[in-house]
């Protein structure tokens, strides 16, 4: 798939939620991009949310952080979170391995406390990122059923 087909297809997977979080997943698509100048973006349109993740290569084992988009909010995932040193007590979650900041806006993605977070993330990779190719974009997986991606309508 072209590089033009393959972005057509995210912007359908983008369009599928409310204008404000599709903007609000562009935007945090775009800054957390900005980290990977090598490597790859693996795109995931799974049951419960559009996922973006980066890794150095296109094993979905390999991925380590990620944006993903839900009906009401974009998350910022760290796929080794709970290896990482969080003073701000920014990362969110309980379990063995993956931790997340909701983010309020894609600007928090540029914090210093986040930034730091990323760089954390990003360390045990570096060799591998910059010995990846340039970065580029597959489409992983596209779930044939999915939750809705936009808020139910509220009952009155």
């Amino acid at each position: 798939m072209s590089d033009a087909a393959v972005e057509r297809r995210i912007a359908a997977f983008v369009d599928k939620y409310t204008p404000a979080i599709a903007a609000q997943l562009r935007d945090a698509r775009r800054r957390l991009r900005a980290h990977f100048p090598r490597g790859v973006e693996m795109v995931f349109d799974n049951y419960n949310a559009l996922v973006f993740g980066i890794g150095p290569t296109d094993r979905t084992r390999e991925s380590f952080i990620s944006i993903a988009g839900y009906p009401k909010w974009v998350t910022l995932f760290f796929l080794d979170g709970a290896s990482l040193d969080d003073p701000q007590g920014l990362l969110e979650g309980d379990g063995k391995q993956v931790r997340g900041i909701r983010l309020k806006t894609p600007a928090d993605l540029d914090s210093p406390a986040v930034a730091a977070l990323v760089a954390q993330a990003i360390a045990p990779h570096r060799d591998a990122l910059a010995a990846a190719a340039p970065l580029s974009t597959v489409i992983k997986a596209e779930a044939e059923k999915q939750r809705p991606r936009r808020p139910a309508a509220s009952k009155t």
